[in-house]
């Protein structure tokens, strides 16, 4: 630790100057997608704009692969200048096009330029257009010959734009500008083509609906080959997306629904479970090679290319020559290409909530599915069970497979408890806003002595391997003094998509050795609204104060090597909270770390506060690393607390932090 603290102090000078750099991301989409909102108003996203602008044809489109922040020189001005009324380049290859109408509507929102709107406009017509008349999407329009005619699932191409294509026929508020009615009804009626060329691209091996490959020539429709390692196959990588977007469709017609099922039976028979990639990388960062370790019980992979005939994995250098191995091609194709995905994993993680939304049985094969493992909670009794209690009360001890309990969408008044006994069992609510679990107890109201804290939970996890998600948890009792939502103590918990709403101590993490991980969650309160002494990983989760207080109040045990990590988060306050610390320490071996996170102006510029305990300014570790927002002033933290390199970051990995109990239990995408 005294190592450490003094590698942070060495380096503290040049990390304090680079923290205020507006823009810390390197690419150009990532300087779309993770910038926060305010950052699109800045004089350096309107010199960037600039850029844009320039970059766009007269068609409307975009080419690929250009870092669009970069500064131009004049001469580079001059040509973009002359060739925009060419149609040089413009496609929607590697996320072009639909990325840049991203940035557009993200700039207009915060700047009414009318030239951003225009541009936007433009793009949007340029989609349009491309189009073929059976619904598909070429890579390049103009059309480029060769294989750049095909259909293009390829790196997620058509998906991008049929989602484009949804926002807008939908009307929703993702985009900033609004197109006419007119306009609108063109999107709606292109998405539905665009659906319909899906559903007839689907590819059937030997009179049974599959997945499908990554081109599909524009006129036959049959798979196509592109590049020359790139063959006809079927593809795990591209289906992925493209049964997502299929799931997204509200109100699925029957032909949806039968791509869906199938897809989703083609995924479960094709995956790998007992390889997995390591990588081998450089000092720059550089992957110089890839290996396939044979594991036992692996994380679920896919190969991106396999056969049409048998679903046989397949690889291929530049020769165009079908490998049956990794190993067996050249180290430049071999590194240079991702031949394996997990993406499927996203589809088999929210089908079963699919189904039951779309009325489809979730397994055809009674014995796939036993009932006694999957159980319906439903307050107007279309389900098993009324309540939640009594449905977990039901569902087996100590079961080999995942136990699921479905609770439809109500207001469910209840202290809900899920005893140790109750492993492997998934709460899966039907929508995180309408399925609400609230209880109003807190410390005065059971009067159960000084540890009474510990009774007031609404929802208690006290079993490992637990997940949960698309629900509400809440404390209803109001601001009365310490009332938990949330207490989990069970180890290998995963909560995500989920909103925890309470005051003080709103949500309780601990148990021994205890490792829990926190994504995609709402979580609200007041006073010491985390605490406990567990080791937990929140990712893009918001965090928001009610009042001027503490957000954190750690406990770790002295021997864990991390607490609270948060990654990505954005962290938020009601306009009364002025003055909020990250945290406090419980007990003073506290641990707690801010990496990549927004925050707010109502975090107090020292950071943290020590509780009287002067024993916790020597002992505990409060850091942070690559924030940004108003209340990121690192030059007046506490001199106690740490910015770290980026050395130091990168040890906050999800694979650093939770993979060691059991590999691969934590993905983001299980």
């Amino acid at each position: 630790m005294i190592r450490l603290k003094k590698i942070a102090l060495l380096f503290i000078v040049g990390f304090s100057f680079a923290a205020h750099a507006q823009n810390t991301y390197k690419n150009w989409p990532d300087i779309i997608r993770k910038n926060n909102a305010s950052w699109f108003g800045t004089e350096e996203a309107k010199k960037i704009a600039e850029n844009v602008l320039l970059y766009q044809r007269d068609i409307g489109g975009w080419p690929k692969n250009i870092q669009m922040q970069n500064e131009l020189a004049p001469v580079q001005k001059k040509e973009l200048l002359e060739i925009k009324k060419t149609t040089k380049e413009t496609t929607t290859d590697n996320g072009a096009t639909t990325q840049e109408m991203l940035f557009m509507s993200k700039m207009y929102a915060q700047v009414k330029d009318d030239r951003y709107k225009e541009s936007f406009l433009k793009g949007l017509n340029y989609l349009l257009k491309a189009q073929y008349a059976n619904g598909g999407w070429p890579q390049f329009y103009p059309l480029k010959k060769g294989y750049y005619t095909h259909i293009t699932y390829n790196d997620d191409s058509m998906v991008h734009i049929l989602n484009v294509l949804k926002e807008i026929s939908e009307e929703t508020d993702f985009y900033s500008i609004k197109p006419s009615k007119e306009i609108v009804q063109k999107a709606k009626t292109a998405f539905d083509k665009g659906i319909y060329c899906i559903l007839k691209t689907q590819y059937k091996q030997n009179g049974v609906l599959t997945a499908w490959c990554a081109q599909h020539d524009e006129v036959t429709l049959l798979p196509a080959k592109a590049r020359a390692y790139e063959l006809p196959s079927l593809s795990g990588k591209e289906s992925a997306k493209i049964v997502l977007l299929l799931m997204s469709v509200k109100n699925p017609s029957a032909e949806i629904i039968t791509a869906v099922k199938n897809a989703k039976v083609w995924f479960e028979k094709t995956k790998i479970t007992n390889l997995e990639e390591k990588r081998v990388l450089n000092d720059a960062g550089k992957v110089i090679d890839k290996k396939m370790i044979v594991v036992q019980n692996g994380s679920p992979i896919w190969a991106r290319f396999m056969e049409l005939e048998n679903n046989e994995p397949f690889f291929c250098d530049r020769d165009g020559i079908k490998k049956k191995s990794l190993d067996q091609i050249g180290s430049e194709r071999r590194n240079g290409y991702a031949w394996y995905t997990d993406e499927p994993k996203e589809v088999l993680k929210k089908y079963d909530s699919w189904a039951v939304n779309n009325g489809v049985k979730v397994s055809e094969n009674p014995s796939d599915k036993k009932k006694a493992n999957f159980l319906t909670v439903a307050q107007d009794g279309s389900g098993g069970y009324s309540k939640i209690q009594d449905a977990i009360y039901a569902a087996p001890s100590f079961p080999y497979d995942k136990v699921t309990i479905y609770i439809k969408n109500g207001l469910y008044k209840e202290k809900v408890r899920v005893p140790e006994w109750n492993t492997n069992l998934i709460l899966l609510g039907e929508s995180k806003e309408n399925t609400i679990i609230t209880y109003d107890d807190n410390f005065s109201k059971v009067n159960l002595g000084r540890n009474s804290t510990f009774y007031t939970s609404t929802l208690c996890v006290e079993a490992d391997d637990f997940t949960a998600s698309n629900l509400t948890i809440k404390n209803g009792s109001g601001d009365n003094g310490q009332a938990i939502a949330l207490s989990v103590t069970g180890t290998r918990v995963r909560i995500s998509n989920c909103i925890i709403l309470g005051n003080q101590d709103t949500l309780y993490l601990s148990g021994k050795n205890a490792k829990q991980y926190f994504k995609d969650c709402y979580i609200e309160g007041t006073t010491d609204f985390i605490f406990g002494g567990a080791t937990a990983l929140f990712e893009n989760c918001i965090i928001h104060s009610i009042k001027s207080s503490y957000i954190t109040a750690a406990s770790t045990p002295q021997e864990s090597e991390y607490g609270f990590v948060f990654k990505n988060c954005r962290l938020t306050a009601e306009p009364s909270a002025t003055d909020v610390y990250l945290g406090r320490p419980w007990r003073i071996y506290a641990k707690t770390v801010f990496i990549n996170c927004e925050l707010g102006r109502h975090i107090k510029p020292q950071g943290w506060e020590n509780w009287s305990k002067p024993d916790a300014e020597k002992n505990a570790f409060y850091a942070e690393y690559n924030n940004t927002g108003e209340g990121f002033q690192p030059q007046k933290r506490v001199i106690w607390s740490y910015q770290l390199t980026k050395t130091q970051a990168d040890q906050y990995s999800i694979e650093n932090i939770l993979k060691e109990i059991i590999p691969n239990w934590y993905s983001s995408k299980q």
